[in-house]
């Protein structure tokens, strides 16, 4: 048999290189694709050979044992690495196994079509072989798959992580500055920053109830929407970002919002987002800049505007501002997971969250919400026109 596999080789190769191009939509080049089984089909024809001599279990260290008993074989290390190399190219399970029964098709087509005669001997060792190679293919590709499955969990729960400890320093930089104006003397517990202090707290009480809960469900918290004047909203957001402004000797400019106005939100979610972007222009604005909060409404829409003064961005990273971990100011602290959250939030929200570059200036970064109307109907105005 080993004298038909030499003689026929490069048909052989052809005919299982046609195979996969039919079957397959990969666009992986054809030198790698039949490089699994070029190997193979020299492995199996110096294991027919080495069978026909007087030493023929000198054939296991190429082509390894029968019965899937483990053990180091060429066939079984070149399989291997072909499960990865398939993996890596895209190819389904399906298609690692697919890829050896070519081959003993295409043998036993062929030798049908050349009168040739296999013996059975010869044919269990095709077996053999062909048993081994999809083992260990289809054993390597399993490992792959499930290895980069892994690693992918890993990353999303190091990402989640991150956003915990960023929303958790966040609220506790709050309490912080509050506490320390509070030690100053200058204002009391009973007052509006004490009112800052107490929210900073609650809110990271939230946060940690919300990690707790999202540990023991499959799915994320179900939102806790609630309807809220527009003005209100804006009000404790004023309220809470001050306190960076002073540190950051930046001025919060604030128009006056419509009070009919409302908008339908998980709050602490919405909070959250709008803090982020507030933080944000304090944080890469120069100091003594004027950052401005604006809340208007446009048709069905409710728009939140925080316009600051870092200077515009770059269209490479317009592109990339809302992933996570990307930072594109200067300062560097923190884990550039902000804007990341903040899109998050607000589209759990039924919104979303956009940036334009003003070039010389800043950035704007607008949330769009559904339009409510205080004292009216639960449901979101609708633009008629």
């Amino acid at each position: 048999m080993y004298h038909f596999l030499i003689d026929n080789r490069a048909e052989l190769i052809a005919r299982c290189r046609t195979k996969v191009a039919q079957r397959s939509s990969s666009s992986t080049p054809s030198a790698e694709l039949d490089h699994g089984i070029t190997v193979f089909l020299d492995q199996l024809i110096r294991t027919l050979q080495l069978e026909a001599t007087s030493d023929p279990m000198r054939s296991r260290k190429v082509s390894g044992p029968s019965g899937g008993v483990p053990a180091l074989s060429e066939i079984g290390e070149s399989a291997g690495m072909h499960g990865r190399e398939l993996l890596r190219h895209g190819f389904t399970v399906d298609e690692v196994v697919h890829d050896y029964g070519d081959l003993c098709q295409a043998i036993s087509d062929l030798a049908v079509e050349r009168g040739e005669m296999i013996a059975v001997d010869e044919f269990r060792t095709l077996n053999r072989c062909l048993d081994n190679a999809i083992a260990n293919a289809v054993t390597e590709f399993g490992y792959q798959h499930d290895a980069g499955l892994a690693e992918a969990q890993a990353i999303a729960l190091n990402e989640r992580l991150g956003f915990l400890a960023h929303e958790l320093r966040n609220q506790l930089c709050t309490a912080t500055l509050a506490l320390s104006l509070i030690k100053q003397g200058s204002v009391g517990l009973s007052g509006a920053t004490g009112g800052i202090l107490d929210r900073a707290l609650v809110a990271l009480g939230s946060l940690i109830d919300r990690s707790l809960a999202e540990v023991r469900m499959t799915v994320g918290m179900p939102l806790q929407d609630q309807m809220y004047s527009l003005s209100d909203y804006v009000g404790e957001i004023t309220q809470s970002a001050s306190l960076d402004a002073h540190v950051r000797e930046c001025v919060l400019s604030v128009s006056a919002v419509d009070p009919l106005l409302a908008i339908k939100v998980d709050r602490d979610l919405l909070l959250s987002a709008a803090g982020n972007l507030l933080q944000n222009a304090f944080k890469f604005s120069p100091a003594h800049s004027e950052i401005t909060l604006d809340a208007y409404a446009v048709a069905d829409r409710i728009f939140i505007d925080v316009e600051d003064r870092c200077g515009g961005l770059s269209a490479a990273h317009m592109d990339t501002i809302f992933q996570p971990f990307v930072q594109a100011g200067e300062d560097r602290s923190g884990l550039g997971l902000g804007l990341s959250i903040s899109r998050r939030s607000v589209e759990a929200n039924h919104g979303e969250l956009s940036v334009r570059s003003i070039a010389g200036s800043g950035c704007v970064f607008t949330i769009a919400l559904p339009r409510y109307q205080v004292g009216h109907s639960p449901g979101p105005i609708t633009d008629t026109l």
